[in-house]
């Protein structure tokens, strides 16, 4: 992704393995301050993970990867059997950070699926880092299809073409391009005429902390709008298309997506506007029949009853205040499903399709 720091101008991926160490966009810093955090081993990937320094599906799976990657590298014996036993500890650690991701399974798998086979540590070892290593590429790749594939449906108009997006899939949530950003890249690149309405999506605020940050860097024409704008927008004829990402998708075509992706889609059904989920097959989990059978994440409650940003005044910092009573508790469900029939359709690396479609791309 492109990073303007000042009048320079530099290229980074979100998360990729240096030696043993894993570097990650620190995206907790965002926007305000652009900083790579140093993972030293698996353990700590699991605390970035879980402590969302790094999130979005397809990055989490990447990071995933690398994690087993790191553990690999770790281990200190000789015996295959006592490798064996660390990367399977590794794999639990992974596995429990984020449950809603499916790409994490996906990534931990990957880097397992290719240690069978090894004749001893040393090549257990080459053979982890490279499984990790080719998954990110398989991933980077993968949302550049989506981006080709995705672009094709954003038209030519008079006027700019109204996308609303929520939370962020863009290149933060990726390995590199985004998934839902990925065909807005496209399009701005093509030099299509659009406006992208980027959701704040509390309570993180990922689309104000994020999208907009990726959208600045990219001089792409936005709006940052609060969540219960987007209706608004829609029945006033501003937005033409919605495209969001998504976490995990089940069998039967139901997403799981950032808390409020599914009152969008309702809304955008009434309003009679196309509503496109982008997501690589990696996010697709065969094995979950529906929606309701996906497990959701609920977050810690000072993350709904707290804000932070950067404050102005004599010292500026980044500040944390609470804005409910100190009596008031909260919940805070990360994910909600939005059932297929609210989806127009899947953007993938291998083409769109409907909701009720995931079957073809199995047996592709």
């Amino acid at each position: 992704m492109k990073v303007r720091v000042g009048k320079k101008t530099e290229f980074y991926r979100t998360v990729w393995l240096d030696g043993s160490a894993l570097k990650m966009i620190n995206q907790t810093l965002l926007p305000h301050r652009f900083g790579i955090y140093a993972s030293l081993d698996y353990r700590h990937t699991a605390e970035a993970i879980k402590n969302m320094v790094v999130r979005g599906a397809p990055a989490i799976g990447a990071t995933g990867a690398f994690g087993m990657a790191q553990a690999a590298l770790g281990f200190s014996g000789s015996s295959m059997d006592a490798f064996g036993k660390n990367m399977k500890a590794a794999e639990k650690v992974l596995s429990s950070t984020r449950p809603t991701a499916y790409d994490l399974f996906h990534g931990i798998k990957t880097v397992m699926d290719g240690i069978k086979g090894a004749k001893d540590v040393t090549q257990a070892k080459k053979h982890a880092v490279s499984a990790a290593n080719q998954y990110a590429e398989w991933s980077a790749n993968n949302c550049r299809l989506i981006g080709e594939h995705g672009e094709k449906l954003i038209k030519k108009k008079t006027g700019s073409t109204g996308i609303l997006t929520h939370c962020n899939a863009g290149a933060l949530a990726c390995v590199d391009y985004g998934t839902a950003l990925a065909p807005i890249r496209l399009a701005h690149h093509n030099g299509k005429k659009i406006h992208v309405f980027v959701d704040e999506t509390r309570p993180r605020c990922q689309g104000a902390k994020l999208t907009a940050w990726e959208l600045v860097m990219e001089e792409i024409p936005h709006s940052l709008i609060a969540d219960n704008a987007a209706g608004h927008y829609m029945q006033r004829g501003a937005v033409d298309i919605v495209i969001v990402g998504a976490d995990r998708v089940a069998a039967n075509g139901d997403i799981a997506n950032k808390i409020g992706t599914y009152e969008k889609a309702v809304v955008a059904k009434e309003n009679g506007i196309p509503f496109y989920v982008a997501a690589p097959t990696s996010t697709i989990d065969f094995k979950t029949r529906a929606g309701k059978d996906i497990p959701i994440e609920e977050r810690d409650q000072d993350e709904v009853l707290h804000m932070d940003g950067l404050a102005a005044g004599i010292v500026p910092g980044i500040v944390k205040v609470r804005i409910a009573p100190k009596e008031t508790t909260a919940k805070n469900p990360a994910f909600d499903v939005t059932p297929a029939r609210y989806i127009t359709g899947i953007i993938t690396e291998k083409g769109i399709f409907g909701p009720g479609k995931m079957k073809l791309l199995k047996i592709s």
